[in-house]
This record gives C-alpha cells, structure tokens and sequence, in this order.
C-alpha cells in the first residue's frame, strides 16, 4: 500500500512497529537509576568538591585516591626510615613468641635489679636515687616502689603497701594483663580479657595523685607513708 500524501506535504512516515501515523515519539535516554545523568546532577552539599556533581568524585584529571580519572603526577609519598624498616622486617620474620619473650626479659631484668641491689639495706645517708627527691626531698609518685617490689618478691605484703600502696594494689592486674597479652601472642591463649574503662583508669590516677600528696604532709598519720 502506498503512503497517503496531503496536499499540505508529503506524507508521514509509518512508524515501524506500530506502522501507524500517530504512534508517540521515542523516547530519550534514560536517566541513571540514581537520578539525573552525571552531566545534569547538581552538587552535592557535602562534597568536598563543590562543583563535582557526585560527592567524593573529583573532576577529571584529580590525583585523588579512588579516582577514575587517573591524573598527570601522583602525590609523594613519605618512605619509612632504615631503622622503622628494620624494625618491621624483623617484626614480619620473628616467631610470634619473641616479643612476648623480649617483653618477659625486660620484666625478668627488672625482678633481677631489685634482688639484687636490696634496696631496704640502703646506707641511711645514702644518696636518693630519685631526682626529685634529690633536689627538693619529697617522695615522687614513684618513690617506694623498688622495695615494695622486694617486698612482694619476698611475700611481705604489709611491708610492700607501706612503701608504696598504689603500686601493690595494681600489680595483679598488670600481671594478669601481661600473661594474657603474651599467652595469646605466643600461643594463641583465649584467657577472658580484662576491660578496663577510660573512667577507671581516670579514677586511679587521680588516686595516684592524691596518695603522692598525702605522702608528703608533714603531719601525722601521714609521715607513715614517707619512704
């Protein structure tokens, strides 16, 4: 069958499938499912790209990590020194057992120092060891913790406290931290872990700090604490 003409023009084209003449005009190309195509989507308010039409999408050409648009010149970046890259070499082809070994030989070394050395036979006249304690005579927050170690190595316990009280009351918590710190780095233990809350450990230094005070008043019953 032929096309119709008009006397206004030439005659409409059928429409392909439908074949008729009022079939509706084809559509454009559809938007992206996120909403308008990427060259008409505004900016979004919290991009640190303002005019970028995607937030955390630089234009083209950016060196921004992640970008698809890959850009003339990387940004540098800082190479670790030798002593960090052998640190971490051997820190990769160690067993996992040598730091907890290395941390038990600081802790052994430590032990061995206050056998050793006795403080509680030291010369009455002797020379404190403590800097501040050398120039101004009051007990630092440290001060005692040497002889209450001794003490405790030697199951004194009262004598330990009177040292340095602090110090023998936090003990088994460190011990218990430090065996099940090393127990599963070394051999993989699952002891219950101990959480201790930033409130916690604010509350014990602030009684740290008030028992390195009252240890230095000069009036009884705090001249027992003086060490």
């Amino acid at each position: 069958m032929s096309d119709v003409t008009s006397v206004d023009g030439p005659a409409s084209p059928s429409h392909p499938q439908t074949g008729g003449l009022d079939a509706p005009p084809q559509a454009g190309p559809a938007a992206p499912a996120g909403g308008l195509p990427t060259d008409q989507a505004p900016p979004h308010p919290g991009s640190p790209y303002p005019d970028s039409p995607h937030p955390g999408v630089p234009y083209p050409g950016s060196d921004h990590p992640g970008s698809p648009y890959p850009g003339a010149a990387a940004y540098p970046v800082a190479e670790p020194d030798r002593l960090t890259r052998f640190v971490v070499r051997l820190y990769d082809r160690s067993p996992r057992w040598a730091v907890p070994l290395a941390a038990l030989g600081c802790v052994a070394a430590g032990i061995g120092y206050a056998l050793i050395s006795d403080p509680t036979r030291s010369a009455p006249d002797a020379a404190p060891t403590c800097l501040l304690k050398l120039t101004t005579g009051l007990d630092c927050p440290g001060c005692g913790g040497t002889r209450a170690l001794w003490y405790v190595l030697h199951g004194d316990l009262p004598a330990a406290a009177r040292h340095h009280f602090l110090f023998v009351f936090a003990l088994p918590f460190l011990a218990y931290l430090f065996v099940a710190w090393a127990g599963k780095q070394a051999f993989g233990w699952r002891l219950p872990e101990l959480r201790i809350s930033s409130r916690v450990i604010g509350v014990f230094l602030a009684a740290w700090l008030a028992f390195t005070i009252l240890r230095n008043l000069p009036w009884a019953p705090f001249t027992s604490l003086y060490v």
